[in-house]
């Protein structure tokens, strides 16, 4: 039983974090209507640029230069790409960010090398306790720092001028416009918040248990894309919804790998995929996404 929370426990954690880069890949379909390949090399960025600006800035300073930096990083690929090809086909978007990530992240991987970059978080190696069951320090603020930002960001979806218009985009872009909503803004915006969300994931995920930054740092927005589409892609509920599943499925199948070998060993990192294979099986849109009704 102590194993098993253990693995819920350190499965929630992981899953705040795909929640948190989740969320960016569907807030940027919703307010720009593109799927994002690129978000996997933000990702990478806010790590790296996080673990060179901690030395001579030092750590808290390091860290809100480096989510500043990510966001900053966005915006203009936003303004400069995304803006400007604004009507063109949303095949022709994706494949736009599929060439940005490219570039990012083969300069990425050249400046990292090889090596393997400590972040110098002052909780270090630190583990919480509750009872008999244990979380590192990292992933328990990883928690906690998720679950305010994305309550901040469900209030300010619901309330905000932003998330009004943004939602209007979603619903209808050409009625949005001729209401005034400008979809532009609403896009630079959405482009911002999911490169800052994508870099304070990155600053927990290069925590403890993790050994710190390395191009495999990557790989985790794979993991996030799942949660993305089975929760809905369109959806920022589904987004959280989904990034929990996900992270408490992949930590339950690498916890008990031993009772899975029929399986094959290292089947963790294919769960996300599979649990959304069958999610999409059974309901095609995701768990909250809006269904598409087409009349013949």
């Amino acid at each position: 039983m102590t194993q098993f929370l253990s693995l819920l426990l350190n499965g929630v954690s992981l899953g705040a974090m795909y929640a948190l880069i989740a969320l960016g890949f569907v807030i940027i379909f919703k307010a720009s209507g593109v799927v994002n390949f690129a978000h996997g090399s933000f990702l990478l960025l806010g790590a790296y640029t996080i673990v060179r600006l901690s030395d001579p800035l030092g750590f808290w300073l390091g860290a809100l230069a480096g989510v500043a930096l990510t966001a900053a990083v966005a915006v203009l690929i936003e303004r400069l790409l995304i803006n400007r090809l604004r009507g063109t086909t949303d095949i022709a978007l994706a494949v736009v960010t599929i060439g940005v990530d490219i570039i990012l992240l083969t300069d990425l991987t050249r400046r990292i090398g090889s090596d393997i970059l400590n972040v110098p978080h002052p909780w270090g190696g630190d583990v919480v306790r509750l009872g008999d069951v244990g979380i590192s320090t990292n992933r328990a603020l990883a928690i906690g720092v998720a679950a305010i930002l994305i309550g901040g960001f469900f209030a300010a979806f619901k309330y905000s001028d932003w998330g009004v218009a943004m939602r209007a985009v979603a619903e209808d872009g050409d009625a949005a416009a001729l209401m005034g909503i400008r979809q532009g803004r609403v896009s630079a915006i959405a482009w911002l918040v999911a490169g800052a969300l994508a870099a304070v994931a990155a600053l927990f995920l290069v925590g403890a248990p993790t050994p710190g930054v390395s191009p495999a740092v990557y790989t985790v927005a794979l993991g996030a894309f799942p949660a993305a589409i089975l929760g809905g892609l369109d959806s920022t509920g589904g987004a959280l919804a989904g990034g929990l599943l996900i992270g408490i499925a992949e930590a339950l199948a690498a916890g008990y790998q031993d009772q899975l070998l029929f399986l094959g060993r290292g089947f963790g990192p294919v769960v996300p995929y599979l649990v959304m294979i069958v999610v999409l099986l059974v309901r095609p849109s995701g768990l909250f996404g809006t269904r598409e009704l087409t009349r013949v």
